[in-house]
Formats: structure tokens, C-alpha cells, sequence
């Protein structure tokens, strides 16, 4: 559904974030992009969104393939219309409008009005909270009732792809579980497609049926989450173990072998 080939991202035109990035996105299934901060995860689905433009980026070689034709140059609004709905890092919820002037927002490229009905009506099914406090301003809502609000929006809106940026963050580990649970959910009734940036490796490759790691703007290490789960590398970087999964904070403090695929 999704392929990025040798994809290159600047910034303010001196910047190099992305250094030839590639990876695929099959159709109905959940791929995880992970990385430590600063690796340009985030920027992967800007870049993907169409809104690298408004932090002055730009895809500089290389392309990114929706369903076979190129989108990298199209605009977010075309972007959308095409059936890719990126859910942005920090919930970004419309506060002064209510939850359910929040969800009805996402489908706003839509005029098939019964459809419209049923999703929203999807929506409260996936997050019951949602439909207890549908009247109530967004901006009164918990970090994780805005996490769901986020994407309910994005279900609005019908996507063949969904990306998520950082759904765990600065949320509670049992709400993250539920999140990632209905993630899922998602995925295996809705038939949508997810493309998922978590810091959290362990929570992501539970849902994913393949994997990506990321380092300094390039894939450095891909796979299914068993072959990810069983690299020492990422057991020691991203899994909170090594081979011993026993170090202390002395001697995690003082560690000092690089990752093998930067040697």
C-alpha cells in the first residue's frame, strides 16, 4: 500500500534528516517504526502527511508511493483525500470545540451523511468514554480521553492508511494498553492499515507484524517482531535487557559498546 524509496528529507535547506530512507507498508497490516529520539520518525510521516512544508522540509530525493502513484508533492488536503490520516504527536485536539464537534471535524472531506452517522456512531463504540462526554469542550478532557478523541477523528475521516505518532505518550500504562488494544481492534475489523511511531518497542511489536528500526534518518534493522525481539542489539537499546537482562545503573552508566549496526 505504502513504499518509500531512498527517501531524503532536508530541513531549512541545509538540514539532512532523512538519508535515504526506504520501507513498506503492506495493505491491512500494523508496521511499527521505532527509534530512540531524534532518529526522524516523526518526520517520516510528515513527509508521508505532506506537512513537511509547514516546518520548511522537504523531500529532496527519492519518493514516497501510495497505492502505486507518488504523493510526495501533493498537498496534506490531497493527502487526506487519498485515504492517509496521520494522528500528529501530542493528540493536538480542537479545545474549544466539544468531542463530538471534535469527531464529526475529521470527516469533513466526506458528504455521505449516513456514513458519516455510522462512524461516528464506530467511534463511541471503540471508546465508550467518548460517547459519556460527547457535549463536553475537548479541552477538559484527560490525556488519554484526547488520545482517543485524536483518533476517532482520523476514523472519521475513512483512512486506507493510519499513522500514529507517539499514542503512548505522557499516558498512564494501563490507558496505553487499552489505546494500543483498540489500535488493534482497528486494524483487524476496520481493515485499516496502520503505520505506528512508538518509542515503546515492547507495546509496539505486540500489535505489529512487522518492524522497522530506525538511527540517524535511516533503517538500520527490519523484520517481524519475533526476528526484532530476539536481536541482542535491540533487546539491549529498546527492550531494557541484553543478554543477561541483569545490569545495574553502575554499570549501565559506564556502558559502552555501540550498536552493532553502527560499527
Amino acid at each position: 500500500m505504502l513504499e518509500l524509496k531512498n527517501v531524503e528529507v532536508i530541513y531549512d535547506d541545509v538540514i539532512l534528516v532523512l538519508k535515504g530512507l526506504s520501507l513498506q507498508v503492506p495493505e491491512g497490516k500494523v508496521v511499527a517504526l521505532l527509534g530512540s529520539n531524534g532518529a526522524g520518525k516523526s518526520t517520516t510521516l510528515k513527509a508521508i502527511s505532506g506537512l513537511l512544508r509547514s516546518e520548511e522540509g522537504e523531500v529532496t530525493d527519492g519518493g514516497i508511493l501510495f497505492e502505486g502513484q507518488p504523493i510526495h508533492r501533493l498537498p496534506p488536503e490531497q493527502v487526506v483525500r487519498r485515504g492517509v490520516f496521520q494522528v500528529m504527536e501530542g493528540r493536538r485536539v480542537f479545545e474549544d470545540l466539544s468531542v463530538e464537534e471534535n469527531i464529526e471535524m475529521g470527516g469533513y472531506t466526506r458528504g455521505d451523511r449516513a456514513g458519516l452517522r455510522r462512524d461516528r456512531d464506530l467511534c463511541y463504540d471503540f471508546f465508550p468514554r467518548l460517547r459519556e462526554r460527547r457535549k463536553k469542550l475537548a479541552g477538559y478532557l484527560s490525556g488519554g480521553e484526547q488520545q482517543m478523541l485524536a483518533i476517532s477523528r482520523a476514523l472519521m475521516a475513512r483512512p486506507k492508511l493510519m499513522m500514529l505518532d507517539e499514542p503512548s505518550l505522557g499516558l498512564a500504562p494501563l490507558l496505553v494498553m487499552e489505546i494500543f488494544r483498540i489500535v488493534k481492534r482497528i486494524n483487524e475489523e476496520e481493515k485499516t492499515t496502520i503505520l505506528l511511531v512508538e518509542q515503546n518497542a515492547n507495546l509496539a511489536l505486540a500489535i505489529a507484524d512487522y518492524g522497522y528500526i530506525m538511527e540517524g534518518g535511516r533503517v538500520v534493522l527490519d523484520g517481524e517482531p519475533e526476528k526484532l525481539r530476539a536481536n541482542e542489539d535491540v533487546k539491549e537499546f529498546y527492550l531494557g535487557g541484553g543478554a543477561d537482562g541483569k545490569k545495574g545503573y553502575k554499570n549501565l552508566k559506564f556502558y559502552k559498546r555501540r550498536k552493532r549496526w553502527l560499527s
